[in-house]
């Protein structure tokens, strides 16, 4: 039985990564193991490592890498210390990292040191800011890449990543989204204590490099969406640094009758809560990715989800108040046509069988250079 370690930080990550570690556990050839650390143990945002527990999966391990205020290079070798430790206990034979937060960062370096082999769930995509190149370093160190579609295969080839080492398998939370086992809107009504028969969603996080224009920036996000009239559903950044200016203003709507206001929500009650909106703002990947696949509108404010899928559905503004005003009040509930850019829904099946194959396996632990120049058609 081999042992294979997921590697989580953020609710997003464990969301995208859920349907991979349940079809492993239901397999006597895999033994999924979960290293939680991140804003899952962090209590301001919902210590939402409390989710995972409640999902049933066995082998949990929880370490905290971070406390309030510290820096992002400071939780990432914090994060790396904790992991290196606990991979050394357990001896894994795979470890797997998810996206583009520093933790994932933190467990690529770790298997790349330690001669573990080492796959990325979603490489090669574009994320813009600082998110972009934390990605892209984690492809560099990771040695199997399970990417969501073609274009995203074809960026890690121009990096010099093998061919053979890249599956396509879609994007994982695709699975979660087509599932018929997503909680209906009306129990989450009554779960999370709301009543708008219409509302939208926000979901803004930190642009971390460019923090001296956030507090401004959040500030006209609020202010056009009280003034637009509409009911808002509201979801904490994630924990990256700045986030602490985005709650501070946020935390003055909270006995706004417009407003109910969340740290967190479980991954499969937001997908039904996004499915059922008129929109979602902010610029968050939810925006870009989940959104589209459900045909809702998005509005996505400033660059932070820069160079990621045009689409229809998608109008990209300036964090101006104006920009955010306009765009509320002009916004139509509609139902663009339902996007299938990141897969069918098959991702955690295509996974299973890939590493079902004895191949995989037999994957080089040094990796090499392959220079575009000498690949021939």
């Amino acid at each position: 039985m081999k042992k294979i370690v997921f590697l989580t930080g953020t609710r997003a990550d464990f969301g995208k990564i859920k349907s991979l570690i349940s079809i492993i556990e239901k397999s006597k050839d895999f033994q999924p193991l979960i290293f939680i650390t991140g804003m899952h143990l962090l209590s301001n945002y919902g210590s939402t490592y409390l989710e995972i527990e409640k999902s049933g999966f066995s082998n949990l391990y929880k370490y905290k890498n971070q406390k309030p205020g510290d820096d992002m290079d400071i939780i990432l070798s914090n994060t790396v210390t904790g992991f290196s430790s606990y991979i050394k206990t357990i001896t894994p034979d795979l470890i797997i990292v998810h996206g583009d937060r520093l933790e994932a960062l933190a467990g690529s370096i770790v298997g790349s040191f330690n001669n573990i082999l080492t796959a990325h769930i979603e490489g090669g995509e574009v994320s813009g800011t600082i998110d972009e190149l934390i990605r892209h370093s984690i492809s560099k160190l990771s040695h199997i890449h399970f990417v969501s579609n073609i274009d995203a295969k074809t960026r890690l080839i121009q990096m010099g990543e093998s061919s053979d080492s890249i599956h396509v398998i879609g994007s994982p939370d695709i699975d979660l989204m087509n599932s018929d086992n997503l909680p209906n809107l009306e129990t989450i009504r009554k779960h999370y204590n709301f009543s708008f028969d219409d509302y939208a969603i926000i979901l803004f996080h930190p642009v971390t490099t460019d923090l001296k224009n956030l507090r401004v920036e959040t500030k006209n996000l609020i202010t056009a969406a009280k003034d637009s009239g509409k009911n808002f559903v509201v979801i904490y950044p994630n924990n990256d640094k700045g986030s602490e200016i985005i709650i501070k203003e946020l935390d003055l709507l909270k006995n706004h009758k417009n407003f109910k206001i969340y740290p967190s929500m479980r991954f499969e009650s937001f997908l039904t809560l996004l499915k059922f909106s008129d929109f979602i703002l902010g610029n968050s990947s939810a925006g870009i990715r989940e959104a589209p696949h459900y045909g809702v509108p998005t509005i996505n404010i400033g660059n932070r989800q820069q160079g990621r899928a045009s689409l229809i559905s998608i109008k990209n503004i300036a964090p101006t108040y104006k920009s955010i005003y306009r765009a509320i009040k002009n916004i139509k509930k509609e139902s663009f046509f339902k996007t299938q850019l990141f897969g069918e829904g098959d991702s955690s099946q295509r996974f299973f069988d890939i590493l079902k194959n004895k191949k995989i396996w037999e994957t080089k632990i040094q990796k090499r250079f392959n220079d575009l120049s000498t690949i021939k058609n």
